[in-house]
């Protein structure tokens, strides 16, 4: 077909049931009525000859043809968004959505701080912020499919820039009124105690491990928690979690838990934001680095 002969808003649609899996949430990310959204789809369809998305339990799966037309007109729209928007940015009159992922961590300390001075400076400006841990954040900031990262380390790769925003150190958290917390943590202390180990942490606590084998200890891990578990399970038991000081200050927050020092010299736990470098000089991005940046320096 020619291009001529295609309406072009109906690439916003088919891009946002791409990104979203669902008519539904396509609709709300495009402040439109889900039944605009469908006619908009089978024009698509008719016009391309093609499916180009079958509805399954795991939501509205992209045919070979829509996938083919993925990347090219993911591009082009990031294309076309970064030209109107000119050489300027107006958080506060600016109507646009931004993607982020996150880990863990950062989505412990530093997704609400960061909503928070967004929404305060730019009331129509969408975030959507997704789990990192299953995602292949270099393929999706190569397709403009994320804004920007926030994980453990920067992505590798010249294309790639990064900014560190948060420096934290480790340490030992137990529930208030447990017994080891009566005496100093030792070497000898951590290893007796009961481990809680994080399973959607993606920390490499190999550190403990060895401090304790060249001691001739060993930690006992009882039990693996998500994130969102490890709080409920401290207060109800005997272990220690060995979490970055702001996460567990975090989680002191909910429940009644207390920190104590490692007896031994920790590595420092980053969370890096990382973005792609065509996106440098961009006003929206820059805007939105800037912002994260400094809500970071005040965690």
């Amino acid at each position: 077909m020619r291009l001529r002969n295609l309406d072009l808003n109906l690439l916003l649609v088919f891009d946002a049931v791409l990104r979203e899996r669902s008519v539904v949430r396509a609709a709300d990310s495009l402040a439109i009525s889900q039944p605009a959204v469908s006619h908009a789809l089978n024009r698509l369809r008719h016009a391309l000859k093609d499916q180009l998305f079958i509805r399954t339990p795991a939501g509205m799966s992209p045919t070979p043809r829509a996938e083919q037309l993925a990347l090219p007109v993911r591009k082009a729209l990031n294309e076309l968004q970064l030209a109107v928007e000119g050489d300027t940015f107006d958080p506060s009159t600016a109507d646009r959505r931004f993607t982020i992922a996150v880990n863990n961590y950062a989505a412990v300390v530093a997704v609400g701080p960061i909503v928070a001075a967004v929404r305060a400076q730019a009331p129509a400006v969408r975030l959507s912020l997704v789990p990192s841990g299953t995602l292949n954040l270099t393929d999706r900031l190569d397709r403009g499919e994320l804004d920007l990262a926030l994980s453990g380390r920067a992505i590798d790769g010249e294309r790639f820039a990064s900014q560190q925003l948060i420096e934290d150190r480790f340490v030992a958290v137990l529930r208030s009124g447990h017994p080891a917390l009566r005496r100093r943590l030792t070497a000898s202390s951590l290893a007796e105690l009961r481990h809680l180990g994080i399973s959607s942490s993606g920390e490499n606590l190999e550190f403990v491990d060895a401090f304790l084998k060249a001691r001739k200890s060993a930690r006992f891990v009882a039990a693996d928690v998500p994130y969102l578990s490890a709080g409920a399970v401290l207060v109800q038991s005997n272990l220690v979690a060995i979490l970055g000081r702001k996460l567990a200050m975090e989680f002191r927050r909910a429940y009644p838990i207390e920190m104590r020092e490692l007896p031994f010299e920790a590595p420092v736990l980053h969370s890096v934001m990382s973005w792609h470098r065509r996106f440098d000089d961009v006003p929206a991005h820059r805007w939105l680095r800037s912002t994260i940046i400094g809500t970071a320096t005040t965690l």
